[in-house]
């Protein structure tokens, strides 16, 4: 669900692209796809949180859209977030 601020910080340090890179769709990429992670174990447990299937819903809508993004833009940037982060296409 959240990610805890240590766990932010070194994801962002893995995939930032300069020093003071806090938001490419690397770092974001990163981020979402952690805590996409997270909520799909806490919904194979809790079965009927459609809350929480919302917004999991949402989060992988907007990576997608993200992913997108970066193939139009970057296209060997995008595999290679799509190749560390293991994400399916």
């Amino acid at each position: 669900m959240t990610i805890a601020n240590e766990q932010k910080q070194g994801l962002i340090g893995q995939y930032k692209r300069s020093d003071s890179d806090t938001g490419s769709p690397e770092v974001q990429i990163a981020l979402l796809t952690t805590r996409i992670n997270g909520l799909t174990e806490h919904m194979r447990t809790h079965r009927k949180d459609h809350a929480s299937r919302r917004g999991l819903l949402m989060m992988v809508s907007r990576r997608r859209r993200l992913l997108d993004y970066l193939k139009r833009v970057a296209p060997q940037r995008y595999l290679d977030v799509i190749g560390r982060l293991d994400i399916r296409k």
